[in-house]
């Protein structure tokens, strides 16, 4: 009984750590580096070399595309580390067969 007490004053604790800001609202001034740099960048007077291919309509699709890219990349390298250690493993299995093992 206890031990469900504490996981869910725990659960409780980072629901409050999630909803207090959201609730208490208030307006930041932070912004990412990115966009620091860009607007120094463009205060300065810099003319791009070209123009994008491709530029989203707005933040949140450039989000997504981002998730999206991170989410391709983890799978392509969580699908070659498992074809490494697959490798790995057959090769120690065929190394421990005798040869008398084989038909």
């Amino acid at each position: 009984m206890r031990r469900h007490l504490v996981t869910a004053l725990l659960v409780l604790g980072v629901v409050a750590l999630f909803a207090v800001p959201l609730l208490l609202g208030g307006e930041s001034d932070y912004a990412g580096s990115d966009s620091q740099a860009t607007e120094l960048i463009e205060d300065s007077g810099y003319q791009p070399w070209f123009e994008s291919v491709f530029s989203p309509g707005s933040s949140e699709i450039e989000s997504g595309l981002f998730a999206l890219q991170a989410a391709v990349g983890g799978g392509v390298l969580g699908y070659v580390l498992g074809r490494l250690r697959g490798r790995r493993t057959a090769e120690q299995a065929a190394g421990r067969r005798s040869p008398t093992d084989q038909p």
